[in-house]
């Protein structure tokens, strides 16, 4: 499969890492020559300087023969124009990273006009799991399937929660819930656990349930934090926009700290509901003055990753109850987890994860299911996948207890029509349900790649 990525920015560039380790055919396109000698030092990849917009360019990169061409720039207006090109000079699929409110509002026109296969919108992507984060403010981090009715929560134990010591087995017997346990991170090593499995403080669980069965499995599990009401935003950005307008409409009071003031002017104009204040908001005096005590929630999302990572210490010194932090690098987030903040955000990683759910579902097009939905978790070392299963094939109707599964691979949750499945042995995978895998492995493309 040919892909031709255009952007060598941060997403631009994790696209091509993740593609070219799954033997993908890639092609870069970038006017930026230095960064495309780093990615060709790097990465198994062939690379062509130039603006991605041109029609000779995309020819030298051999965009008529390519099957997917992926336009992740800065701007709109260039991925779209790129995307126009490329499908007039015989791409395939293409894919357009469009992030500006204003064009996203009629992107259903945009997409049939431009021939676009999908577009992605990071901000408004994180603005979503942001809003869950804060719905389940003891979750570190949600991900969601079948459509937003099964969740797969991060949640770390701490020393005065019930379930330290207690056997997986024995919590899902005493606690009488729905959910599945279908990953642990224990000092830096992650498994796919059994049964008999004890957990421990520190412990960071991967649990797969519908949104009702969550919302008691915190519930029992002795989650101490209070909903949350007041929330502050620091930076004024498009993430800001897309999340302050869910939160309102939930009934959230929001107050967003921006420092440029033509940015306040547009976010009032546009959020009257919202409280607006021009302030920089890495000073700790103005951040005091706006309330930062009271906060339910403080949630970072300025350009630069210092910045949150520093404003949001403050914060937890301050005792908000959760805090939100937005990076851009990958090797911070893990470094910050080490500061207490936990529930980590970042727009390349949510934009890559939605490509890759797409790539691999156009290349799996001929197998017994079809890739929906794919999320990386715990640095990469976990995917969860949801397939639809089409028809009905060598592994549907069978008891699950009678299927071989390869180690360190799970059958973690069914959707069928309303219902919502936590599968036991008994259980059978039919024609048409959705299945969520949890799996060690990479490069997964159909259910059939976890049997035996």
């Amino acid at each position: 499969m040919k892909i031709v990525i255009i952007g060598d920015g941060k997403v631009g560039y994790k696209l091509a890492r993740a593609l070219s380790a799954e033997q993908y055919d890639i092609v870069m396109i970038d006017s930026n020559e230095k960064k495309l000698k780093a990615a060709i030092d790097r990465l198994d990849i062939f690379c062509v300087t130039g603006d991605g917009g041109s029609v000779a360019i995309q020819k030298e990169a051999d965009v008529p023969h390519a099957d997917l061409v992926i336009a992740c720039t800065s701007t709109d207006e260039c991925n779209m124009l790129s995307c126009l090109i490329a499908r007039r000079l015989g791409a395939k699929h293409t894919i357009a990273r469009v992030r500006n409110p204003m064009y996203y509002q009629q992107i259903d026109i945009l997409k049939e006009d431009l021939h676009l296969s999908m577009v992605v919108n990071p901000e408004l992507i994180m603005a979503g799991e942001i809003s869950r984060l804060l719905l389940f403010p003891d979750a570190s981090k949600i991900e969601t399937f079948v459509k937003g009715r099964v969740e797969l929560i991060e949640y770390v134990l701490t020393e005065r929660s019930p379930l330290v010591g207690m056997a997986l087995s024995g919590m899902y017997t005493k606690l009488q819930i729905k959910v599945l346990v279908c990953a642990v991170e224990r000092a830096g090593e992650v498994l796919i656990p059994s049964g008999d499995y004890i957990l421990e403080e520190g412990d960071r669980i991967h649990i797969v349930a519908s949104h009702k069965e969550i919302e008691h499995f915190f519930k029992l599990a002795g989650c101490h934090k209070e909903k949350i009401n007041k929330v502050i935003i620091c930076g004024g950005g498009r993430v800001s926009y897309y999340l302050a307008t869910q939160l309102l409409a939930i009934g959230m009071q929001v107050k967003i700290i921006e420092k440029i003031e033509e940015k306040c002017e547009t976010l009032s104009e546009m959020l009257p509901k919202a409280t607006i204040i021009n302030g920089d908001a890495s000073d700790h005096d103005l951040l005091i003055e706006e309330g930062i005590e009271e906060a339910d929630a403080f949630i970072a999302l300025t350009g630069m990753d210092e910045e949150n990572i520093i404003m949001s210490l403050f914060a937890k010194g301050q005792k908000v109850d959760k805090i939100i932090v937005k990076v851009n690098e990958d090797r911070r987030a893990k470094m910050i987890e080490d500061f207490g903040l936990d529930s980590v955000v970042s727009a390349k990683t949510v934009t890559a994860d939605a490509i890759l759910s797409y790539v691999r579902a156009r290349k799996n097009s001929q197998g017994s299911a079809n890739i929906e939905t794919l999320y990386q978790l715990v640095d990469g070392k976990v995917e969860a996948l949801e397939f639809i299963v089409k028809s009905k094939t060598e592994y549907t109707d069978v008891p699950l207890k009678e299927l071989s599964l390869k180690s360190n691979n799970l059958i973690a949750c069914i959707a069928r029509k309303r219902r919502i499945i936590i599968p036991n042995g008994d259980d059978c995978i039919q024609a048409g349900d959705s299945v969520i895998v949890v799996t060690m492995e990479k490069q997964i493309q159909d259910i059939r790649d976890i049997l035996m």
